[in-house]
């Protein structure tokens, strides 16, 4: 019996003592606990929602597409916003257009802005285009289908490829003669070469 008491003496003193242990740890961690500055945000705490909600906007948009002669193009920019009537303009932009006879074309521009009626693109602000054969022109706007492998100038351009250098009033990329599947690079009105020997 006179274990039996002990046992029955320790358990009891080990249920009061057991939770007073614990509460004595919880109180130390409180105390000792960093207190939490409410002033501290998360550095992307500070996007203007109210803003984003007046002017919504995409940031790094793809656009791809496929073109009705067999063609591709692509579009990347570091941000989009939709308009009226479904256009979208975009901002530093770059364009990627494959042609069915496997030459390409890359693109960069300010700026652009898609015609979803008119299924055209249009690129402003200072553009580049680069081609697989060699060319790199210059011009101010630039206007590509979405439905159909082609670019034209809004303009003069000045370009430098495999002749030399070379001004006009404008340029077209289009499909060359009716079943030859080659596509035309041609400057317009006004053109001026400087014939470079081995460019």
């Amino acid at each position: 019996m006179p274990r039996a008491d002990g046992h029955t003496r320790l358990v009891g003193w080990l249920k009061i003592a057991l939770p007073l242990a614990a509460l004595a740890i919880l109180s130390t961690l409180f105390l000792v606990a960093r207190t939490i500055d409410p002033t501290d945000a998360l550095p992307y705490a500070e996007v203007d929602v109210e803003a984003r909600v007046r002017e919504p906007r995409m940031t790094l948009p793809e656009y791809a597409g496929t073109t009705s002669d067999g063609g591709a193009i692509t579009l990347t920019a570091a941000e989009a916003r939709p308009g009226e009537g479904g256009d979208t303009s975009a901002t530093s932009v770059l364009v990627t257009l494959i042609l069915p006879d496997g030459g390409t074309t890359r693109l960069t521009a300010a700026a652009a802005m898609i015609d979803a009626q008119a299924r055209q693109l249009r690129l402003k602000g200072g553009v580049l285009a680069a081609t697989s054969t060699g060319y790199r022109i210059e011009a101010a706007e630039m206007l590509a289908e979405l439905d159909r492998s082609g670019l034209r100038s809004s303009g003069a351009v000045r370009a430098e490829g495999p002749p030399g250098r070379i001004t006009a009033a404008g340029m077209v990329l289009t499909a060359g003669p009716a079943g030859s599947g080659t596509y035309l690079l041609v400057f317009k009105t006004g053109v001026k070469l400087i014939y470079l020997p081995g460019n």
